[in-house]
């Protein structure tokens, strides 16, 4: 599994990547980034198919834990997914613009 950073992610969702949110929808309605796909890690194993295959998948928690344990799962799957570290935290502490509402985009 591949770990990136917050400013290697800033470019790839800047340049359009499949942004996976892995929180609850609870954390993800307070604030996520711009265009990701909500599945909360445990249901991560029962929404595979409906995962990109022909692009990476970057995935996205509150800090980075549960996307490392989603990026490993997807990775074992033969996706290919990214963790980002530091997660939704680290994207709203370096300035990058989140959104909010109560209706998540799901995949």
């Amino acid at each position: 599994m591949t770990e990136v950073s917050i400013d290697q992610f800033a470019g790839a969702q800047a340049a359009g990547a499949f942004v996976l949110d892995v929180r609850e929808q609870f954390e993800y309605v307070q604030g996520h980034v711009p265009g990701a796909t909500l599945v909360p890690l445990a249901e991560v194993p029962s929404q595979v198919s409906a995962l990109p295959t022909d692009r990476p998948i970057f995935v996205i928690c509150a800090s980075g834990n549960r996307s490392r344990r989603a990026a490993d799962f997807l990775v074992g799957g033969g996706l290919d997914a990214r963790s980002v570290a530091g997660g939704t935290g680290g994207w709203i502490s370096a300035g990058h613009p989140v959104v909010t509402g109560a209706s998540p985009t799901e995949a």
